[in-house]
């Protein structure tokens, strides 16, 4: 790393404008992540809540309960697509930079959830409307693998050390915010259509929206800078040339951490996005509204959680806020799963709660640790492949495998024990992960040479 120059700026007044010109540009970057992070996540997150229509629509009608396990098989289909673009973006993100791969997925998701909204259904096309579904669940998994990582990356490397984790969880936990929209709008609109006619072509509206939004976001993305890390490596010709070989070789141990971490994460969210709506209208009986209603308060604690934990996580450290949380998590699954079965809307709102905190609670940690436990040269390809890895093999098999755990066994807390048993494992690994919350996320030696250097350099 070259040395910089030792001349000091002026004082008074040229010390102000500077400081305050790097606080612009972090809340610029910041604003503009967040609006394309939430574009990204309401492109993906309407799905879930169209579930039983769709279900109606691109499957035969003959066993509800068949229709919807498929609706929820594709939904994970959703997910193969994601190491798929783990690989192949990050790869791009660490070759060509984050602002560009942020940009070609934001375009991407608003497109493919357009299309879902112009699919022809099974009464028109027969098998071919669910074929088609699968596709583009696919072209969306492939988008959404690129979004988190690199917005994690893009904000904590133009941020400052002592506010990183704040500044990212603010940005990550507009992940949470896209499903409270989509369930209000499909609550929205389930209220003021008629069945018939929701069924028919309201649920399509959610979907249509996403190429409007895609292209606001791309324009605000595109009005941002590329990230100093990644500048700095260019303009020093330390890019990494091959950086799939050179993550696999040299950070598998950071690897394996950022997937425990991420396991917990996808399996926690996808549960509380994917899976409860379904399970509290179909297998408790609780009224449309009062699940969606339910499931947006919990998605809104998470929401507000997530930054005041990362916030603390600056403090603490990411290690002990991650173990923290996760304990109090694996603690409250099976309570909180024992008093949603009750069927009240009052125990739907307290349960979900529970867990949408705990969730925001693992969460703020855990934004900033994926992208800070490797150097940046590979940050975009190790922390996307362990991330999307885990997603995909936790997050997209959790409403399935939620409701077939409940078939075998008979129990609706079934999936509430295996939570339990994941996040478990995930906390043992955890609890030997080296601790990041201070390390550069520029200078290599910071991570390879604890302890990491006192002096903000990002």
């Amino acid at each position: 790393m070259s040395q910089r120059t030792a001349s000091a700026p002026p004082p008074g007044m040229a010390d102000t404008e500077s400081s305050a010109e790097s606080v612009r540009r972090v809340r610029k970057v910041m604003t503009a992540s967040a609006i394309g992070h939430f574009v990204e996540w309401f492109d993906f997150a309407v799905y879930a809540y169209a579930a039983p229509v769709i279900a109606s629509q691109f499957f035969p009608n003959s066993d509800p309960a068949a229709a919807l396990l498929s609706v929820f098989a594709i939904y994970a289909v959703g997910f193969v697509a994601r190491p798929i673009g783990a690989f192949l973006l990050g790869n791009l993100g660490d070759r060509f930079g984050r602002k560009r791969v942020l940009a070609a997925v934001i375009l991407i998701m608003g497109l493919s959830t357009m299309l879902i909204g112009l699919l022809p259904t099974y009464a028109v096309i027969g098998v071919f409307a669910p074929l088609l579904l699968i596709v583009l669940r696919m072209v969306q998994g492939l988008s959404a693998a690129g979004e988190t990582i690199g917005s994690n990356s893009f904000v904590s490397e133009h941020s400052p050390i002592r506010t990183r984790g704040r500044n990212v969880g603010l940005v990550y936990t507009w992940s949470n915010l896209p499903p409270v929209v989509a369930a209000l709008l499909v609550l929205f609109l389930t209220t003021a259509l008629p069945v018939e006619a929701y069924e028919s072509w309201g649920w399509r509206i959610p979907f249509l929206l996403g190429a409007p939004l895609a292209i606001v976001g791309l324009y605000i993305r595109s009005r941002v800078d590329e990230s100093p890390a990644f500048t700095e490596m260019r303009e020093t010709r330390q890019v990494e040339s091959a950086p799939i070989r050179t993550v696999f070789r040299e950070q598998w141990r950071n690897m394996l951490t950022c997937f425990s971490i991420a396991a917990v994460a996808s399996l926690g969210y996808y549960s509380l996005t994917g899976y409860f709506y379904s399970f509290m209208t179909v297998t408790i009986g609780l009224p449309s509204s009062e699940a969606l209603l339910s499931n947006s308060i919990a998605l809104l604690i998470t929401f507000v959680t997530v930054p005041i934990s990362a916030a603390i996580s600056d403090r603490i450290g990411r290690r002990r806020m991650l173990l923290i949380a996760g304990t109090f998590g694996a603690l409250i699954a099976v309570p909180a799963y024992l008093l949603v079965s009750t069927g009240t809307l009052g125990a739907a709102i307290a349960s979900q709660g529970l867990l949408g905190l705990a969730l925001g609670l693992f969460f703020g940690p855990a934004g900033p640790a994926f992208v800070e436990l490797f150097p940046a040269r590979v940050r975009y390809t190790g922390a996307s492949i362990s991330y999307n890895l885990a997603f995909t093999i936790f997050g997209g098999t959790a409403p399935l495998l939620a409701i077939w755990l409940i078939g075998v066994t008979g129990s609706t807390i079934a999936p509430a024990w295996y939570v339990v048993a994941v996040t478990v494992l995930a906390l043992i690994v955890i609890s030997g992960m080296p601790e990041t919350h201070t390390r550069s996320m520029r200078d290599e030696a910071s991570i390879e040479n604890a302890p990491a250097p006192a002096r903000d350099r990002a």
